[in-house]
């Protein structure tokens, strides 16, 4: 590291990423992010034409991630997540290891078609509130939307942040991508049930109280919004053999939601429209954008030069195992976000198996720490607005145990499928 730029884009990067864990007085992660940014601009450790071009490559992505933050926010409103915790309950007529697998099936399809904000915001406390209702221990199922909100998100480019990040590098088709990923997806949610299944027998063999599981009451499914989703997801595919961004598909799920919402519901417009501004969450999006230009910074000056040292060349089973935990280990020291940012640069040129590869890494690898994600941290914070004590000692076990085998089994598959399909 001979250039000073260099260490001050590093000591900028750890400083944004301890306030975004910490979040002192419960302020956005973008109160640190946006200076940081600009002052790295100052000083002249980034370019203003760099600068703007990172802004208009990372533009499309948190556009849509815009979309699906309100798309969710507004499947909330219209009872979804409600009629998931009722149809829970009811499904697993009392039995703690019935709503642990319901409760997998719904952070599974909630992460992968409305990313694993929604599994963490809004399915976390639904299920928090059904395993209490129920007089189940709240742990194996609470714990298991942390965990589905960075595993389960392997299959969609909508699942997550990084995975539009990677696509955009891969140069995947919506449709190819979620092909690829599939199994790779599959067995993770695998290894997770079977290790959860077993480190929390205890706890899932103890029945609730009598009295405590009557779910007779009838669940009512928001036809209408399954119904925008189920059109939303045949936009995505659509989308993008048409060069078209998968934004147009999210705004339009958004535009039949809230006009309908607009239509029927009696709360004033004003209101309304405010709550939906709201739910794009401005902070979010700054902060990312400016993330993006402080990583940007720090890649620039040296420290892709010196990854490029350690990070393997090529597309063989070994190189992409390297690669995954190589991502994994960067997830949890710098954030996933920082670290796909940094990673996909160096590995787009192998094409899209060494692109997945890193993904692999980067989203099953934050379930090792607290830090390895935003999601994680949010996560956490939530549980303890409702005085649910989430352990560090118990995280990190469960990460243990899933995230190495996990590592190793979805790479092998992916490895696997990309030689079938000649990717």
């Amino acid at each position: 590291m001979n250039n000073p730029m260099e260490w001050v884009s590093i000591i900028v990067l750890i400083g944004v990423l301890a306030f975004a864990v910490t979040r002192p007085k419960g302020l956005p992660e973008a109160v640190a992010a946006v200076p940081a940014a600009a002052f790295l601009i100052a000083i002249g450790a980034i370019d203003l034409p760099t600068t703007g071009e990172e802004a208009a490559s990372l533009g499309p992505t948190v556009g849509f991630l815009a979309a699906v933050l309100v798309l969710a926010n507004l499947c909330e409103k219209e009872g979804l997540f409600t009629a998931a915790g009722q149809l829970m309950a009811k499904g697993s007529k009392g039995d703690p290891k019935r709503l642990l697998a319901l409760v997998f099936i719904a952070a599974a399809i909630t992460t992968a078609v409305l990313s694993l904000d929604a599994t963490v915001v809004l399915l976390t406390p639904v299920i928090f509130g059904t395993a209490a209702r129920m007089g189940a221990r709240p742990k194996p199922h609470v714990y298991a939307t942390a965990h589905l909100a960075n595993s389960a998100s392997l299959l969609l480019p909508v699942s997550n942040l990084t995975n539009l990040l990677a696509m955009n590098a891969s140069g995947l088709s919506f449709a190819k991508f979620a092909m690829i990923m599939a199994l790779p997806w599959a067995l993770s949610l695998a290894v997770e049930y079977i290790v959860f299944r077993v480190r929390f027998r205890g706890d899932l063999s103890l029945k609730p109280p009598r009295g405590k599981n009557n779910n007779d009451d009838d669940v009512v499914v928001p036809k209408f919004a399954v119904a925008v989703l189920g059109i939303t997801l045949i936009g995505f595919v659509a989308c993008s053999p048409l060069n078209i961004e998968s934004f147009w598909a999210a705004l339009l799920g958004v535009v039949l939601l809230a006009g309908k919402r607009l239509i029927v519901n009696s709360e004033p417009k004003k209101r309304q429209i405010v709550d939906l501004l709201k739910a794009i969450n401005v902070w979010f999006i700054l902060f990312v954008l400016s993330l993006g230009i402080v990583v940007r910074a720090v890649v620039d000056n040296g420290l892709s030069e010196t990854l490029s040292h350690v990070v393997p060349a090529g597309n063989s089973l070994l190189t992409m195992l390297a690669l995954a935990f190589i991502a994994a280990l960067l997830a949890n020291t710098v954030n996933n976000l920082p670290a796909v940012l940094v990673l996909l640069p160096l590995v787009a040129h192998a094409g899209p198996p060494a692109v997945l590869a890193v993904l692999i890494g980067v989203n099953i690898g934050p379930n090792l720490t607290y830090v390895g994600s935003l999601a994680t941290l949010l996560w956490r914070r939530i549980l303890k607005e409702r005085d649910q004590d989430t352990e560090v000692m118990e995280f990190t076990k469960l990460g243990l145990l899933t995230v190495p085998i996990s590592l190793v089994l979805c790479t092998c598959a992916l490895w696997g499928v990309t030689h079938l399909l000649g990717v």
